[in-house]
C-alpha cells in the first residue's frame, strides 16, 4: 500500500504519468518538462499565464527549474520497482496471490468474486449478486444485519423485513426496491425532461442574441462606414468651399489693385503738376527786391484760381474713388459672408437628412381612400393613374380626384421617406390631415389648410409648394424623378428635397400640427411609387 501511494505522488498531474525529466515552478509544483513546456500555446499568448495546479499567475512564463531531487527519487523507484499496471477496479475476495478483477459482489457473503470464483459460488436464493462494490456493508440493515429489500414511503428509507414486520416501519406502507426505484426515476426522467427543455428554449435564447449581437455589430459597423463617408464629403465640399472663396478673394484683390494704382497713377501725375507750378512762386517769394516781385505777372492769383477748381473737381473725384472703394469693400465682404453661410446651410440640411436615422417602418398606400382612376400596386408601394375605372365602393373616405393616402400616420418624431415618379410631367406630394375632404374643389393637395404639397406642373416641368390654396413658385426646375419628404412633428416642419447630386433643398413648411399626419400622392398620366421605407430619428 505504502509503494503504491509513494508512485502517485511521483505522477506528473498533466499527463498522470510517472514524472519523466521534472521541473519546478516558482510556487513549487513539479511537472514533466515536455508536460509543461506546451502549456503556453495553449493559453493562447495573453500575456498571463497560471499553473496547472494551483492557479498562480505569472506576467510573464519562468523559467523551469530541474527539480534533481525528484530526478533521483523517480529513478530510484523505477529501477527497485519495475511499473506493473494497476488494477483500477474491485478486486475479488478470494485472488489474495495476485489482483483479478471482480465481475460480482455477493451481498449475503459481503464478497466480491471474478470469473472463476462466481463459477464455483453458491447458488442458494440467499445469495443475492450485485455489480462489483466495496461498500457491501450499506446494502444491510444497520439494525438487524439482513439485506435491504424494500422501501418505506412514509419515512423515505430503504428497510429489511425485519424493519417491515417487527420494527420501527411496522404498519407502514412499503414497496420493493426495484418498485420503489423505478418510480423515483420516473420523478427524475420527468424533471430532466424539464430541464431539457428549459435548456432547450434558453440555448434558442442564446442563440438569438447572439444573432442580435452579430447584425447589431454589422448595423454599427455600417452606420460607421456611412457616417465616415459622409464627414469625408463633408470635408472635401468645405475644402472646396475654401478654395473657390480664397480664389474669390484673389480675384477681387487683383481686380481692386489694378483700380487703385490707376487712381495712384494720376495722383502722381497731379503731384508732379503741382510741383512744375510751385517753383516760380517759391522763386518770387525767396527774392529781395520788392520792385521786381511787383513787376512780375499775378501768378499766384492765376495758379490759386486753376488749382481752387482743379482741386475740386480731382478731390470730389478722389473723394468718389474712396467712398466707391470703401462701398466695393464693404459689398465684397457681405456678398462672401453671405455665399458663405449660404453653402454652410445647404450642407447643414444635407447633414440633418442623412444623419443618424434608425429602424425601418414601411409606408404603405390605404386602397381605402385612393380614387377609382388610380391603380395599386399588389404591395401598395405604387400609385398608377389609369383609364380603366376601378370598381370599388364609393364611401366617404375615397378621394374623388387622383389621390390617395397611406395608411400609417404620424402623430410625433422625426421622419423621412422618398418617392419617385415615372411618366409623368404633372403630380405633386405631400402629407394631409386625415381629415382633409375627399371631393370638390378643395380635396387637392395644398387647395387646403389641411394638406402641405409639392407640385409640379405641366407646363416646362415648373414646380412650387402649396398650402391654403397659396402657392409658392421655386427659382428652378427639378430636373430629378426623386423627391425625399422630410417631417420633423414637434418642430412643426415639413421640408421638400430634390434627389440630385448633391441633395437640393427645396422648401420648408413651418406649422403647428393639430392632427395626425399621412403621407399623399396625386399623379397624372403616369406612375408614383414610394421608395423603400419610411424612417425614423
Amino acid at each position: 500500500m505504502a509503494s503504491a501511494d509513494l508512485r502517485r505522488e511521483l505522477n506528473c498531474s498533466i499527463c498522470m504519468d510517472i514524472y519523466t525529466d521534472p521541473v519546478t515552478l516558482r510556487c513549487g509544483h513539479n511537472f514533466c518538462r515536455v508536460c509543461i513546456d506546451g502549456l503556453p500555446d495553449t493559453e493562447g499568448g495573453y500575456g498571463e499565464y497560471f499553473c496547472p495546479e494551483c492557479r498562480t499567475t505569472f506576467q510573464r512564463w519562468p523559467p523551469l527549474q530541474k527539480n534533481i531531487t525528484l530526478c533521483n527519487v523517480v529513478e530510484k523507484v523505477q529501477s527497485t520497482q519495475p511499473y506493473q499496471e494497476e488494477i483500477t477496479g474491485i478486486c475479488c475476495t478470494y485472488c489474495v496471490d495476485s489482483p483479478v478483477p471482480a465481475v460480482r459482489s455477493c451481498l449475503h457473503c459481503e464478497a466480491s468474486l471474478c470469473d472463476n470464483h462466481l463459477r464455483v459460488h453458491s447458488k442458494g436464493p440467499e445469495h443475492v449478486l450485485t455489480d462489483p462494490s466495496i461498500s457491501l456493508e450499506t446494502r444491510k440493515c444497520s439494525v438487524h444485519k439482513e439485506l435491504l429489500k424494500y422501501y418505506c414511503t412514509e419515512d423515505a428509507a430503504c428497510i429489511c423485513v425485519s424493519c417491515s414486520l417487527a420494527g420501527e416501519h411496522r404498519g407502514h406502507r412499503v414497496e420493493m426496491l426495484e418498485e420503489a426505484s423505478e418510480k423515483k426515476k420516473e420523478k427524475l426522467r420527468n424533471v430532466l425532461q424539464k430541464l431539457i427543455r428549459k435548456r432547450k428554449k434558453t440555448t434558442e435564447r442564446l442563440q438569438n442574441q447572439e444573432e442580435h449581437k452579430r447584425k447589431a455589430k454589422e448595423k454599427a459597423a455600417g452606420e460607421a462606414k456611412r457616417i465616415t463617408a459622409l464627414f469625408i464629403d463633408i470635408r472635401r465640399r468645405v475644402d472646396d468651399l475654401e478654395k473657390r472663396v480664397l480664389s474669390d478673394i484673389s480675384r477681387r484683390e487683383e481686380d481692386m489693385s489694378l483700380s487703385l494704382s490707376d487712381v495712384i497713377c494720376q495722383l502722381e501725375i497731379k503731384k508732379d503738376e503741382l510741383s512744375r507750378k510751385m517753383r516760380p512762386i517759391e522763386e518770387l517769394c525767396n527774392m529781395t527786391d520788392p520792385l521786381t516781385v511787383l513787376q512780375e505777372p499775378d501768378i499766384g492769383a492765376l495758379c490759386d484760381s486753376e488749382g481752387e477748381g482743379g482741386d475740386e473737381d480731382t478731390g470730389g473725384h478722389d473723394g468718389g474713388d474712396e467712398d466707391t472703394g470703401g462701398h466695393d469693400g464693404d459689398d465684397w465682404g457681405a456678398e462672401l459672408i453671405s455665399h458663405i453661410s449660404h453653402t454652410l446651410s445647404a450642407m447643414i440640411r444635407d447633414i440633418n437628412v442623412t444623419f443618424h436615422v434608425e429602424g425601418p417602418a414601411d409606408i404603405l398606400l390605404d386602397v381605402n381612400t385612393a380614387a377609382n382612376n388610380l391603380l395599386i400596386s399588389d404591395d401598395l408601394k405604387t400609385a398608377t393613374c389609369t383609364w380603366n375605372i376601378q370598381n370599388r365602393p364609393e364611401t366617404a373616405e375615397r378621394f374623388q380626384y387622383i389621390q390617395v393616402m397611406s395608411g400609417r400616420r404620424f402623430t410625433s418624431g422625426r421622419h423621412y421617406w422618398d418617392v419617385e415618379i415615372s411618366g409623368s410631367v404633372w403630380w405633386s406630394v405631400g402629407m394631409c390631415y386625415p381629415s382633409i375632404d375627399r371631393r370638390g374643389d378643395q380635396s387637392p393637395i395644398g387647395n387646403n389648410n389641411k394638406s402641405w404639397g409639392l407640385y409640379r406642373g405641366r407646363v416646362l416641368n415648373l414646380c412650387s409648394v402649396k398650402h391654403d390654396n397659396n402657392e409658392i413658385p421655386l427659382p428652378h426646375q427639378i430636373s430629378s424623378d426623386r423627391v425625399r419628404i422630410c417631417l420633423d412633428y414637434e418642430a412643426g416642419q415639413l421640408s421638400f428635397y430634390e434627389l440630385c447630386d448633391p441633395i437640393r433643398h427645396l422648401h420648408t413648411f413651418t406649422a403647428a400640427f393639430s392632427e395626425p399626419l399621412h403621407a399623399v400622392l396625386c399623379v397624372y398620366r403616369g406612375s408614383i411609387m414610394i421608395l423603400g421605407s419610411s424612417y425614423e430619428e
